[in-house]
């Protein structure tokens, strides 16, 4: 059985990152938590969970396709903080329902660096399982 804890982060492909920042920031209240220039993200603290900007011409958001949009999808992915994070059980809990799941990785979220794995819903949006950070 897999204890769903909370939602970790979204991941929101952008057309106009200068106009997304001012809603999130300046509208919402969000606050820049750190940039990743190199692969085109920005994540924005969102209370206890993380909201990532990507635009989609840079190198993270173009894997999505076209802009936002009929033709093309703003959701990269969403997580969720899964708790305990028992790879092994995990992985077979998918298996009996028949999902694919994909390797183990350590990814940035809301608590710090730790295990994750990407699996896919049936209509094809990517869900993202997060375990709690490693330990320093």
């Amino acid at each position: 059985m897999i204890k769903i804890r909370e939602i970790d982060h979204l991941v929101l492909r952008v057309a106009d990152l200068g106009k997304m920042l001012h809603f999130y920031c300046d509208v919402l209240g969000c606050s820049v938590e750190r940039r990743q220039e190199e692969i085109g993200l920005v994540q924005l603290r969102a209370g206890s969970a993380l909201l990532d900007l990507v635009p989609v011409d840079g190198k993270l958001g173009s894997a999505g396709g076209a802009a936002p949009g009929k033709e093309g999808r703003n959701l990269d992915h969403f997580c969720f903080r899964v708790e305990p994070f028992d790879e092994a059980a995990i992985r077979s809990h998918l298996l009996a329902h028949r999902v694919d799941a994909g390797p183990l990785a350590s990814r940035n979220g809301a608590e710090g660096e730790g295990p994750s794995i990407y699996i896919s819903d049936p209509e094809g949006n990517v869900v993202e399982l997060k375990g709690p950070p490693a330990a320093s």
